[in-house]
């Protein structure tokens, strides 16, 4: 999927992915990661995800990193923070207290290009991306982590062939082949999410688990 297609989403407000509420998962689930006090939490792909918020309420610093920068502009706009703007390599930099969000394409971000993280949340960037960048992704989260990070993902698991994604298809065989080489994995919940979600169903779907998983680099 090419950047053309993200930006087009967002200048077209094509954002049904984005949720204005907090996701109960994280509240629900996040707990269940053993991270420090004020620890940092990366969020990839990030949107303009409320869910940041969440992160900052709880005492943790959070690092985003995100494509479009109009998703940018209308988080920081939306909640009424002016960030510091600053250049980085290949990013612009929005900054306020505990929180900064880099603007640019994923696959040009670096682990020297932010201090080392604790956690990652990872709630919509897996099921955004098709098979062959799927693997890239993991690829790339692999050489920015280190032994013990914690993550708490996030999919959904349908059959694929009903509906063209985004969000795709994850199933348990796919997370396990990308994560076990190099993570601890432990499935939380799989809660049919279908009855709640009808435009899925709309779409042709006759099934769908939304499936949260903890994992641990080793």
């Amino acid at each position: 999927m090419h950047h053309d297609f993200w930006h087009q989403r967002w200048q077209q407000n094509q954002i049904g992915f984005h949720k204005p509420e907090i996701n109960p998962l994280i509240e629900r689930y996040f707990p269940r990661l053993t991270v420090r006090s004020k620890g940092r939490v990366f969020v990839p792909l990030c949107g303009k995800s409320n869910d940041m918020l969440w992160l900052l309420a709880m005492g943790y610093q959070v690092v985003g990193v995100e494509l479009s920068p109009l998703a940018v502009e209308s988080f920081f706009s939306d909640n009424g923070l002016k960030p510091r703007l600053r250049r980085q390599g290949d990013f612009w930099v929005s900054e306020v207290d505990g929180l900064q969000i880099f603007c640019g394409d994923f696959f040009a971000l670096r682990s020297t290009d932010f201090d080392e993280v604790d956690a990652v949340y990872d709630r919509g960037s897996l099921v955004a991306l098709p098979p062959d960048m799927r693997i890239e992704y993991v690829s790339s989260l692999y050489a920015m982590l280190t032994t013990n990070v914690q993550m708490l993902l996030i999919v959904f698991d349908y059959p694929q062939h009903e509906m063209e994604g985004p969000p795709f298809s994850v199933q348990t065989e796919e997370v396990e082949s990308l994560y076990s080489y190099w993570c601890d994995i432990e499935l939380l919940t799989s809660e049919n999410v279908l009855v709640n979600e009808p435009h899925f169903k709309d779409r042709g779907l006759t099934r769908m688990a939304e499936q949260t998983y903890r994992l641990v680099v080793r």
